[in-house]
């Protein structure tokens, strides 16, 4: 299959890794709790766009770059985990609670923004780099005829069934807010919770040692 050894033994381990809650999950539940279900959904497909260049990276060999030199994951790790923390601040500090319905655009604008933050929350995270190296060439064949289709291909079903995990993740937290929002003093307070999360991720990130 395309260069591909034990499918559905990937697929399986795949399905596992994604329910395995991490900070991309976190991040997820957080928007959703915090700003409904729109927010939630788009954190998971700015997440899953963020592994997709990671899969294109690793399977052109720039990923490979990342994790051989520690110089470049350091400072790819801290750049990651000073915007989580900058996000974090903002939204601990942002104290204003809508007081009258939005309009379409900047509703679509508030969404793109939180696409866009997912986006770099993965990308910035350079154990997503390492992981992928580590893990998707165990299951390519060594007489594939084409590697880095093999790769790219892999990389996608990972995607594609933790992307499906994210939305469910998103849709059940939402669920879980909508009950929360009943006054601004909880939209706030989630919006505070959301900014402590957020500053967890960062420094949790911050300290993460991997072997190069």
């Amino acid at each position: 299959m395309a260069g591909i050894e034990n499918p559905l033994v990937f697929l399986g381990a795949g399905i596992l890794l994604n329910l395995y809650p991490g900070p991309d999950t976190l991040y997820i539940i957080g928007r959703s709790l915090a700003q409904g279900r729109g927010a939630g959904v788009c954190a998971a497909l700015g997440i899953s766009s963020g592994a997709l260049i990671h899969t294109l990276l690793g399977a052109f060999g720039l990923s490979a770059v990342l994790a051989a030199s520690a110089s470049a994951f350091t400072t790819v790790k801290y750049l990651g985990a000073a915007y989580l923390i900058y996000q974090g601040i903002r939204l601990i500090l942002d104290r204003s609670v809508p007081a009258a319905p939005r309009s379409n655009g900047k509703i679509r604008s508030g969404l793109l923004r939180i696409y866009r933050q997912g986006v770099l929350t993965n990308l910035l995270n350079p154990k997503v780099a390492v992981f992928f190296l580590a893990f998707l060439p165990q299951f390519i064949s060594v007489s594939s005829p084409n590697k880095v289709l093999s790769f790219i291909l892999l990389g996608l079903i990972f995607i594609t069934t933790g992307t499906i995990w994210c939305v469910i993740v998103a849709l059940f937290s939402s669920a879980i807010a909508s009950r929360l929002h009943d006054s601004g003093r909880n939209t706030g307070r989630l919006g505070q919770i959301n900014g402590l999360l957020f500053m967890l991720l960062g420094l949790k990130l911050a300290v993460t040692e991997v072997d190069l």
